[in-house]
């Protein structure tokens, strides 16, 4: 198995599969996530091959986009590796990477199996925070024709993934939501220090946007 000649075709395969997409969950989103899992990766004691496979796989069928569907993620991966001769061990543990990757909702635990699940999830969580995470944030309310802001709406604590799943809140309310809860979950204590500076990003941004919604500055 040339794992090197596999990361290369599974990058080009996602790359073909992702570029252009508007969402936020795009090409450039997995590359970012991919690049983030291997530095946070080579300070950890993980099987890197995983985390790379993982990282670059992670949204191949998002359950967003494919009416909720939780296995078809998985399911395409699979597939994939296993067209490419990836072991059956490699193969199981990066699909359970993609099954357990995602936030499932604040009041739903989202805890990773291995190391490697760990590093793959703080690297995917880290890009929906900061400048970036701000960015893909509206970039996915208005692919989903969701309002940016309505003070009428309170953010909702979802206590289920099906609640978070249904979800309408505004662009806005998804930092409370989801965002300004990440830095708490982290799990490597790389992109715990990471997450700091980002989410005080997403805090100034905050202030200034009300700010600016009153009128006053």
């Amino acid at each position: 198995m040339d794992k090197n000649k596999i990361i290369i075709q599974t990058t080009e395969y996602i790359k073909t599969k992702l570029m252009g997409e508007g969402s936020g969950h795009d090409w450039w989103h997995v590359y970012r996530v991919w690049k983030n899992a291997i530095h946070i990766g080579k300070q950890e004691s993980v099987d890197l091959f995983v985390v790379e496979l993982a990282a670059l796989l992670h949204d191949v069928a998002d359950w967003k986009f494919h009416d909720g569907n939780e296995e078809i993620g998985p399911q395409v991966a699979k597939e994939w590796l296993e067209s490419l001769g990836v072991t059956e061990e490699v193969v199981a543990h990066v699909c359970q990477i993609i099954k357990d990757i995602s936030f499932k909702g604040a009041g739903v635990a989202t805890e990773m199996k291995t190391t490697e699940g760990m590093v793959v999830q703080d690297a995917d969580r880290l890009d929906a925070l900061g400048a970036i995470g701000i960015a893909r944030t509206f970039a996915y309310g208005g692919s989903k024709n969701r309002e940016m802001y309505n003070p009428e709406i309170n953010p909702e604590m979802h206590a289920s993934f099906e609640q978070y799943k249904n979800s309408r809140g505004t662009s806005i309310n998804h930092f409370y939501e989801k965002l300004l809860l990440l830095k708490e979950l982290m799990n490597t204590a790389t992109a715990k220090q990471i997450a700091e500076k980002r989410h005080a990003v997403m805090e100034d941004y905050l202030a200034q946007f009300y700010r600016e919604w009153e009128g006053i500055n």
